[in-house]
C-alpha cells in the first residue's frame, strides 16, 4: 500500500494576512521541501487566484492537478527519495459563513473540496448569483448559512466534500463557543449526513474529538491552515492507497474521508486514513481559556473552580478548546484508554497514540515543526539566518522535513547537525517536552528542555494578584 501525506488547508496570497510568496510556484516548492505529496490549491473561490490556478496548473483527469512544465519553481537541491512523485494539487478552498440562526449570530469556516475546475467555476458562479462577493478575500465572507452552502454546492457537484475547518476555534469553528453550534445536526440540518469529517485545528487533537459521540462515524483530519510556506505541513493527514500502482486521485480522498460513514460497505473503498500528524494542541492559540489583555489564563480545573467570567474586566473569558470539548463530550478522555505504540509502524520513528477502546480509529503522532526545534536547540529566532541555514542543510541532505521528523535515525541526523538538535528531535518524537499552553489568540511555547528558562506567556505574579 502507498502512503500519501496531504495538507489540504492552506491560503494563497489573496487571503488576508498571508505571505505574498504563497503563489502556485511557492506552494509547490514548499510542499516539496516539507515532503507533502498532495497539497490544496487554496482559495479557488477568488477570481484572480482561479485565473492563476488555470495558468500554472493542469488537470490530470482524476480530480487532481499538476504543475505545468513551464512554471519555474525553486526546489530543494537534493532529490527527495521519500516522495515518489512531484507534489500534486487538489481543488480545496475555505469559506467564511456569517449568518444568524436560532436567534444567535454564527460565524463558521468550512472547507470546500471539488474534483474539477468546471465544478469550482460553477460553484463560484452560483455563489456570485446569491450575492457573495468573492473578490473580497481569498477566504470570502459570505452571507449563506451552512445549510444554504451545503444545498448550493451539492446541487452543483454531488462529490463535493464539505468539512468544518478548525472545528473548535471559539469564533469560527463549527463547535466554537462564541459563534458555532453544539452539533453538526444543528449546523447542517438535512445535510448533516453528508458531512463526513471534521478538521481538528491547531488547538485540538484526534483524542479530544474522539470524546464526541456525534463524531464516531466521521473522519478526523488535520491540516496546517498555512498562511506562509514555512507553516505548511505543521499538521497533515496521511492517506493510504490500497492499489500501489494507482496514482493519487480525488476518488481516493473521497473514499477515505467517507469510509467511516459507510459502515459495512467500507470494504469497497479504495483508500483509508492511515494516521494524522498533529501540532501539540497546547501550542495552539486557543487551547486554554483566558483574556490576554487581562493577563488571565485558566486550565480545566481553574475554570471549574472560578467560572467563565474574567475577574479583572467582568466580561466572559474566551473559552479554550479544552474546556469546550469537555462541555460537549459524550465520554471522558480516560474512557478512551489512550496508549502509545512504540512498535514503529510504517517505519515511523515517532510514538503513535491510539485508543484501546476504539482501536479502529486511525492513530496520530504529535510533532513540533523542524524550524522551531532547531531554533530552541541553538537559542536563536526561528527566522534567523543560522536557523534557516541548518534547516536547509538538513532538508537538502535527507530530502524533506517530514523525512527528518518521522523517519531519519538520530545517528544520521547527528552527522549533519549538532547532537543537541538530534536529541531535540528524539525528545519531540517521544513527547518528552513541556509546553506553556496558548490562550485567547496567543500561541503556546514549546520547551524541549524543561529546565530551560523561558518567559512565560502569562506573568504568574500578576495573574495571582488579579484573582484577589
Amino acid at each position: 500500500m502507498k502512503q500519501i501525506i496531504a495538507d489540504l488547508q492552506i491560503h494563497s496570497k489573496y487571503s488576508r494576512a498571508v505571505s505574498k510568496d504563497m503563489t502556485i510556484s511557492g506552494i509547490y516548492a514548499w510542499a516539496k521541501k516539507k515532503g507533502i505529496h498532495l497539497v490544496a490549491t487554496g482559495d479557488w473561490t477568488h477570481p484572480l487566484w482561479m485565473k492563476e490556478i488555470e495558468e500554472h496548473l493542469e488537470e490530470v483527469g482524476n480530480g487532481t492537478l499538476r504543475i505545468k512544465s513551464t512554471v519555474n519553481c525553486q526546489l530543494p537541491t537534493a532529490k527527495n527519495d521519500n516522495i515518489e512523485q512531484d507534489p500534486i494539487f487538489l481543488l480545496a478552498s475555505e469559506v467564511s459563513c456569517i449568518f444568524s440562526q436560532g436567534g444567535k449570530g454564527r460565524r463558521v469556516h468550512t472547507l470546500v473540496w471539488v474534483p474539477t475546475l468546471d465544478s469550482a467555476k460553477k460553484i463560484n458562479k452560483a455563489m456570485t448569483k446569491r450575492g457573495c462577493n468573492l473578490m473580497s478575500d481569498g477566504r470570502p465572507i459570505i452571507g449563506l448559512s451552512s445549510i444554504e452552502l451545503a444545498e448550493l454546492v451539492f446541487e452543483v457537484e454531488e462529490r463535493t466534500l464539505l468539512i468544518p475547518a478548525h472545528a473548535w476555534t471559539p469564533w469560527f469553528g463549527a463547535f466554537g463557543s462564541m459563534s458555532g453550534f453544539d452539533s453538526l445536526e444543528e449546523q447542517f440540518g438535512p445535510y448533516a449526513d453528508r458531512i463526513y469529517a471534521v478538521e481538528t485545528g491547531l488547538s485540538s487533537n484526534p483524542a479530544m474529538n474522539w470524546q464526541i459521540e456525534e463524531l464516531d462515524r466521521r473522519a478526523i483530519v488535520s491540516f496546517s491552515d498555512a498562511h506562509s510556506g514555512p507553516k505548511m505541513g505543521r499538521e497533515a493527514t496521511v492517506f493510504e492507497i490500497f492499489d500501489e500502482q494507482s496514482p493519487i486521485s480525488y476518488q481516493h480522498i473521497y473514499d477515505a474521508i467517507r469510509s467511516r460513514f459507510l459502515g459495512p460497505k467500507k470494504d469497497s473503498v479504495s483508500a483509508r486514513i492511515a494516521y494524522t500528524i498533529e501540532f501539540y494542541p497546547e501550542e495552539g492559540k486557543y487551547h486554554f481559556s483566558g483574556h490576554r489583555s487581562c493577563n488571565i489564563r485558566w486550565g480545566q480545573e481553574e475554570t471549574k473552580k472560578n467560572g467563565t467570567i474574567c475577574p479583572v474586566c467582568g466580561k466572559p473569558l474566551t473559552q479554550g478548546v479544552v474546556q469546550r470539548v469537555e462541555e460537549l463530550a459524550s465520554r471522558s478522555e480516560a474512557s478512551l484508554e489512550l496508549a502509545k505504540d512504540a512498535s514503529r509502524p510504517y517505519g515511523i520513528q515517532c510514538d503513535f497514540i491510539y485508543s484501546k477502546a476504539f482501536p479502529d480509529r486511525p492513530p496520530f503522532v504529535m510533532l513540533v515543526p523542524l524550524q522551531e526545534i532547531i531554533a530552541e536547540s541553538i537559542d536563536a529566532p526561528v527566522t534567523s539566518v543560522k536557523t534557516q541555514r541548518i534547516y536547509d542543510n538538513l532538508v537538502n541532505r535527507f530530502g524533506s522535513e517530514f523525512a527528518i521528523l518521522l523517519q531519519v535515525s538520530v545517528n544520521d541526523i547527528e552527522q549533519v547537525a549538532e547532537s543537541r538538535i538530534a536529541q531535540a528531535i528524539q525528545k519531540v518524537r517521544t513527547g518528552d517536552i513541556a509546553i506553556d499552553p496558548g490562550y485567547d489568540g496567543v500561541f503556546g511555547v514549546v520547551k524541549i528542555w524543561r529546565n530551560q528558562k523561558e518567559q512565560s506567556l502569562v506573568d504568574l505574579s500578576k495573574e495571582q494578584l488579579s484573582l484577589l
